[in-house]
């Protein structure tokens, strides 16, 4: 029934693959011997500043009105690198490096000729600063230019902090202890941070760190960086800062005691529990750069929800990681680079898939239920040139699930000038009675310095599980070859095979007994003195055979036109080409007394989708999408959209709204997800943020509400109810399902 398609007889893929090979060869072949210059191609400029120490420290508040500020000499030469490159920028900043036996100190007073329009939507600490105008600090405290760490803020001073996995990747959801304040002036706006010695892992040997700075002009569309090169700038993209010695980093320990009150309604079994939940966490620095942590009866009441997805395939979706525990030091656990993929062909569980060890497989169940952690240690950090991360956690028993020690050892070197090489272990199995046990290698190549200014990356891996009973066809591996520029032609190759016994008890795994290969090429243009910065074409594929033979998937999306204007509003045009076979049925949806499954077969099915979206810095800003085309055998629309405001820097709400329109043969069906969230800031440090999500599919509305007390990076309080009501019968009556209400209290001791 099912005729078996190799990779070289899918001519349309072919052909994208061909096309890639041609566009990374014109990167990589073409390109002239390091350090041989290139014209109108800006060099990668060495540049070196040294921080003063100062024997007090300044007044974290936001006004640089203290004389101590002047023993620092400014840092002036910024440049842009959007939407010019390396050309001068539209306003003047400065920035001072003062440092004391305990921290190091950043002011920066960033000029602006309207400061009624600086942009500073984001009123929360964590967040994400996409719409603001910003300061951005990278530090490599081990000049290793391979990882490092991010710190940025705003008007509103807020706190926003992440983790260089790699240098083309970071984690948002890392965080540590530090303070800033930020304020208006007549000129612009002045932010002051106080990094703490004691927050980072450093060798106190290493006298030359990694340093760079950058700064968003929203409105104007506007970025600006100390050190850049092919229009970015990272750890391995920065200068260099000296003078740091002689610092205090105590004696590395914290100790972070949790208390919380919880009470559990579940109103369908008509039945109710409290618990009080006493949690200790201490980490301690082994050695400036290595270090421990233990959890003790670890509590993850507090953490955000997952924001819901509705799943309209046959296989699973990836949701990330939220818990603060097992996002510390999460780059050193990273493999292969698996789930770094920007393909937009690829979906984001086929990215990920094969992926050694997924935190969220700890401490949750398969329904995602919590699983008590009963204790648990970690020890992490570089040494030298090694980079090790080990994780060991008892986990509580669940259901029929017996209790189940759990161990991950990661550890790889730093070789050549920016790559590695390393392996993988895992032992243990947190959802199933069965031994299962895990060892992979990998490498990682990488080269920012080419003298046309491209990136050239490539990674190879390989696994094998060991499972009772699945003593064969229980390996993985797979390699990657990416040329991603910012600028100018960028192109990516990608291969991975996961045959049908590999089996990572701790990782993630999308589906098995398959080949997938990926490919990518798109060319960006930037614009000169138009009202447009950029413009994108390109054309991302993937296809996935069975080890068996034959076509399982291909998508082909033909990205026609992205285009971005200087005010940041956005317009896209695809066109997508889809071939699924469908080897079982599968169900689509499902209600009462009703289901609507894809039979088994060959489809065919293409889709067009535009969108379009302004910039966020603005008081209002939205987006909108729509798409429409076949679907298996019948046909979808897709409506999609979002709808943000900003009242002011104390009240913030948005509304999106995900609607499909399916029909096929076996029956039509709507699918909705909707959310409406705001954000209330009170203070500086007291913060209401609620979270409301409904969907059809499961006919729940989710009401997330918390109120979070932050009077000091480290110290923490937080009163949260998560309310769930259903309506199974869709008789448009909702009833309440469960109702979870915690007060948790979190303090930091550091010695």
């Amino acid at each position: 029934m099912y005729k078996t398609y190799s990779l070289s007889s899918a001519s349309a893929f072919g052909k994208v693959v061909t096309a890639v090979v041609a566009a990374v060869a014109a990167n990589v072949v073409a390109t002239p011997a390091m350090g041989q210059e290139i014209a109108n191609a800006p060099a990668l400029v060495q540049k070196i500043v040294n921080a003063v120490r100062v024997t007090s420290k300044p007044v974290i508040d936001g006004k640089m009105d203290e004389a101590i500020w002047q023993q620092a000499v400014p840092i002036t030469d910024f440049h842009q690198i959007r939407p010019g490159d390396g050309t001068t920028p539209s306003e003047k900043t400065e920035v001072y490096v003062l440092y004391d036996d305990d921290a190091l100190y950043i002011g920066a007073r960033m000029a602006d000729s309207d400061p009624t329009l600086i942009a500073a939507p984001t009123i929360r600490h964590g967040q994400g600063l996409g719409g603001d105008d910003r300061l951005v600090v990278i530090l490599d405290p081990f000049n290793t230019q391979r990882t490092g760490y991010r710190f940025e803020t705003n008007l509103n001073g807020v706190r926003h902090d992440a983790l260089y996995q790699s240098v083309s990747a970071f984690s948002n959801d890392w965080s540590t202890i530090w303070d800033v304040a930020s304020a208006p002036d007549e000129n612009g706006w002045i932010a002051e941070l106080e990094i703490p010695f004691k927050s980072l892992p450093l060798d106190p040997n290493t006298q030359a760190w990694g340093f760079n700075f950058g700064r968003g002009i929203r409105r104007r569309g506007e970025e600006m960086a100390w050190v850049s090169y092919n229009r970015t700038y990272n750890p391995s993209i920065a200068g260099t800062m000296t003078g740091i010695s002689k610092v205090n980093q105590g004696l590395g320990l914290d100790i972070v005691p949790s208390f919380s009150l919880n009470q559990n309604k579940r109103f369908v079994a008509n039945s109710s529990d409290s618990s009080v939940n006493p949690s200790l966490d201490m980490f301690y620095r082994l050695t400036p750069s290595l270090n421990s942590a233990l959890t003790i009866n670890t509590d993850f009441s507090a953490t955000e929800v997952d924001n819901r997805q509705v799943n309209l395939t046959r296989f699973n979706l990836f949701f990330p990681e939220k818990r603060d525990f097992f996002l510390n030091d999460s780059d050193l656990f990273q493999f292969g680079n698996i789930g770094g993929n920007a393909n937009s062909a690829v979906a984001r569980g086929a990215s990920e898939n094969a992926r050694p060890y997924f935190s969220r497989k700890l401490g949750l169940s398969q329904s995602g239920a919590p699983v008590d952690i009963n204790y648990g240690g970690r020890i992490s950090g570089r040494l030298g040139r090694w980079n090790v991360g080990t994780l060991a956690i008892r986990q509580d028993a669940f259901k029929n699930v017996a209790a189940s020690n759990l161990f991950i050892g990661r550890v790889s070197a730093n070789v050549l000038e920016e790559s590695s090489v390393g392996f993988i272990v895992t032992d243990g199995n947190p959802t199933a009675n069965i031994d299962n046990s895990l060892f992979g290698v990998d490498f990682r190549y990488l080269n920012t310095r080419l003298a046309s200014g491209k990136t050239i990356e490539s990674d190879a891996w390989y696994q094998v599980s060991n499972t009772p009973g699945l003593s064969t066809d229980n390996a993985a591996y797979g390699f990657g070859l990416r040329s991603p520029n910012n600028t100018g032609l960028r192109a990516g190759l990608g291969f991975k095979e996961v045959q049908r016994n590999f089996n990572p008890a701790m990782g993630y795994i999308n589906r098995t007994n398959i080949r997938d290969y990926s490919a990518d090429a798109g060319y960006t243009h930037y614009f000169i003195n138009n009202i447009f910065q950029t413009a994108y074409v390109g054309m991302d594929a993937q296809r996935i055979n069975g080890l068996d033979g034959g076509l399982q998937s291909e998508v082909l999306a033909f990205r026609l036109l992205e285009l971005e204007a200087n005010t940041r509003d956005k317009f896209g045009l695809k066109y997508q080409q889809n071939k699924e076979v469908v080897l079982a049925p599968f169900t689509i949806y499902s209600e009462q007394g009703r289901q609507v499954q894809v039979p088994a077969g060959r489809y065919a099915f293409d889709e067009i989708s535009v969108g379009i979206g302004t910039g966020n810095q603005r008081k209002f800003s939205s987006s909108l999408s729509y798409s429409t085309g076949d679907f298996y055998n019948g046909k979808r629309s897709n409506i999609g959209g979002s709808l943000n405001w900003v009242q002011s820097r104390n009240f913030v709400m948005s509304v999106s709204q995900d609607w499909n329109n399916i029909e096929l043969p076996q029956g039509a069906f709507i699918t909705r997800l909707s959310s409406l969230s705001a954000q209330v800031a009170f203070s500086s440090d007291l913060f209401w943020v609620s979270l409301l999500q409904y969907d059809n599919v499961s006919e729940e509305i989710g009401i997330n509400t918390r109120l979070q007390w932050v009077p000091k990076a480290g110290q923490e309080g937080f009163l949260v109810l998560n309310y769930n009501m259903q309506d199974k019968d869709k008789d448009n009556i909702f009833k309440a399902a469960t109702a979870d209400l915690s007060l948790k209290f979190k303090y930091t001791f550091r010695y």
